[in-house]
C-alpha cells in the first residue's frame, strides 16, 4: 500500500508540473463537472441527436431550466467540444444536439464520480459527524 501512495504522490507531482495553459484547461473541465447544469445537459444529450425543445423538456422533468441558461450551457459545451450542434438548412431551421466522442468520455468519467460519491455517501456523512463532534467545545 505504501508504494501505491508513493507512486500516487509521484504521479501527482508530475501533474503539477504542467504549463499554465494546461492548468487553465484542467480548471475549465473541472468547472463543467461542478457546475449546476453541464453534467445534466450532457447526460440528457447522450444517445440519439435531440432537439432543443425535447432536451429542455427532459431536463425540466427533474429540475426546471430556463431557455437562456440551457442555450448558454449548450454553447459552452459546444465550445469545449463536448456537444455537437447540427443545423439543418430547412424552413424553419431544425437544430439537433448530440455528444461528441469527447462528450461521451466525459459523461463516462462523470458517471463514475457520481457512482463513487453515492457508494461513499455514508462514509462522508460519518466523517462529517465525527468532525463536527470534535469541533464542539466541551
Amino acid at each position: 500500500m505504501k508504494s501505491l501512495i508513493q507512486e500516487g504522490t509521484l504521479m501527482s507531482l508530475k501533474r503539477l508540473a504542467v504549463s499554465d495553459d494546461q492548468r487553465v484547461v484542467v480548471r475549465e473541465v473541472l468547472s463543467r463537472l461542478g457546475d449546476r447544469w453541464s453534467v445534466r445537459v450532457i447526460y440528457h444529450t447522450a444517445g440519439d441527436p435531440i432537439r432543443f425543445s425535447e432536451l429542455k423538456r427532459k431536463i425540466d422533468r427533474i429540475n426546471p431550466i430556463s431557455a437562456r441558461v440551457l442555450t448558454r450551457t449548450l454553447k459552452q459545451l459546444e465550445k469545449d467540444g463536448l456537444v455537437y450542434r447540427q443545423v439543418y438548412p430547412i424552413i424553419p431551421p431544425r437544430v439537433e444536439y448530440s455528444l461528441t466522442e469527447l462528450g461521451r468520455r466525459f459523461l463516462e468519467l462523470a458517471m463514475e464520480i457520481i457512482d463513487w460519491s453515492i457508494e461513499n455517501q455514508h462514509d462522508f456523512e460519518a466523517a462529517r459527524r465525527e468532525f463536527e463532534a470534535q469541533a464542539v467545545p466541551q
